[in-house]
């Protein structure tokens, strides 16, 4: 007992403990707030998917699903030459589709580098193409303003020390055919690999927003915090890049300062998450389709508007949207993903302040029915996003005393607000305290026209 009392007290004095929490590091909740600020103003950011796997063009887990061994996925690395790459072109569709980040697989599970890397000559240097395209998509984004984000895969199938595990091409079904399998190779060994390639990106092209680190998956032939030395590594991370944020898939969601943001993968949120009843930060990653890297024969496309529905309830909920793009192997968006970003950047021209700097709406605001609400707290303005377009009368309940005006967001045009007309007075609503928008008859020419009301 009193060892552990000691343990205790030395880990307080060396700023390890709080709360009963192992800590990374020294931060408030409102100096986090403020780092993250740029970040949740945002709220719409580009995820890029890109390596080896663009040439089966089959979905980027191909080499697990299909059980590729290294020498056979050799062929892809020998021919890899996006001779027609253009991060200037995609920076541009980035920005016009009102994105303000950007996070690219700087490392996927294949474990083939997109960067110029010492440690290995798996990376794009030594494929045709012959050149860091990390090096290139940096400059561009940067360039376009946009805020400069890496993936990198903690999992690796390509390195001959990463230990063969269930998420392995060359996964077995039994400890004895594991040990077998994994003789010779030594996860410290990889660890250290793991490291000092995370720390080149971090110390290669100046200052980095964002790292997204996957993908932890402890328990039986798993790997966790211990396999990729996290508490090591994020504090690495931390020194060296102090304002970055860094997603929540080290294993170290128990730790202050191990993970600044939660990543609801492929799927909505009910509600705003919370820890201990405390609303956190987060963002949800989505594709365009059924796969992140680049598939020719995938069909399940989203159509514009649940690509628009995504982003605004992510909004709506407190959080951030980061839409997937899968490149070609020649190094071009996909023309349907092209066509998607097009649409999203027609509707955010107009209603990107709907969207930027936005938020739940407050307790007390309910939303009209079939509709979406995002709050601007620093303007007071709340925006009703209609998903399906009302007729002529549309009942704010509980709205009285709060409107000071109401206006299309597309086009500044004024909508009228008044006390709920008598003929729809009764039925056990509280008319007294609702209001009502008259709206045109005619559903204006967006696909999710958004109404502003400028509150008291």
């Amino acid at each position: 007992m009193k060892k552990r009392i000691l343990f205790i007290l030395l880990a307080l004095l060396a700023g390890e403990v709080v709360t009963g929490q192992p800590k990374i590091w020294n931060e408030t909740d409102a100096q986090k707030t403020q780092r993250l600020k740029w970040w949740t103003d945002a709220r719409f950011g580009m995820f890029i998917h890109w390596g080896l796997y663009a040439l089966p063009a089959r979905h980027e887990w191909v080499q697990n699903r299909e059980r590729i061994t290294p020498e056979e996925y050799r062929k892809y690395f020998e021919l890899f030459n996006p001779d027609l790459y253009n991060p200037k072109e995609w920076a541009r569709m980035c920005r016009e589709a009102g994105m303000k980040y950007a996070v690219i697989t700087s490392k996927h599970h294949e474990g083939f580098c997109l960067f110029d890397s010492k440690y290995t000559d798996y990376d794009a240097v030594n494929t045709p193409y012959g050149k860091d395209l990390i090096k290139e998509w940096v400059e561009a984004f940067r360039a376009e303003g946009l805020g400069i984000g890496f993936y990198y895969s903690l999992i690796d199938w390509h390195h001959p020390d990463f230990t063969i595990d269930r998420v392995h091409p060359q996964r077995a079904n039994t400890k004895e055919e594991y040990d077998k399998l994994n003789q010779g190779r030594n996860m410290a060994k990889y660890r250290e690999y793991l490291k000092n390639q995370v720390r080149e990106i971090l110390t290669s092209y100046g200052k980095i927003d964002i790292l997204w680190l996957d993908f932890s998956y402890p328990g039986e032939f798993g790997k966790g915090r211990d396999d990729w030395g996290s508490e090591e590594l994020i504090k690495m991370v931390r020194q060296l890049q102090p304002g970055i944020i860094v997603n929540d898939r080290l294993d170290l969601q128990d730790y202050q300062g191990g993970w600044d943001f939660t990543t609801p993968e492929q799927y909505k949120v009910d509600k705003w998450p919370e820890i201990d009843g405390k609303k956190i930060a987060w963002e949800t990653c989505q594709t365009f389709s059924g796969s992140w890297g680049y598939y020719r024969d995938e069909q399940t496309w989203k159509d514009t508007k649940q690509l628009l529905v995504l982003l605004i309830e992510s909004v709506s909920k407190g959080g951030n949207l980061l839409l997937n793009v899968g490149p070609t192997a020649r190094g071009k968006f996909d023309y349907r993903a092209q066509e998607a970003l097009k649409n999203m950047g027609e509707w955010m021209k107009y209603n990107s302040r709907a969207i930027y700097a936005c938020t739940e709406a407050p307790a007390g605001l309910e939303a009209p029915a079939n509709s979406l609400l995002t709050y601007n707290p620093e303007t007071n303005r709340l925006y009703i996003h209609l998903l399906d377009y009302p007729l002529q009368n549309l009942r704010l309940p509980g709205y009285k005393g709060k409107v000071k005006y109401a206006q299309f967001l597309h086009d500044a045009s004024e909508i009228k607000v008044s006390a709920p007309p008598q003929r729809n007075r009764g039925g056990g609503l509280d008319a007294a305290n609702d209001l009502s928008l008259s709206l045109p008859v005619i559903k204006p020419h967006v696909e999710i026209p958004v109404i502003e009301l400028i509150l008291n």
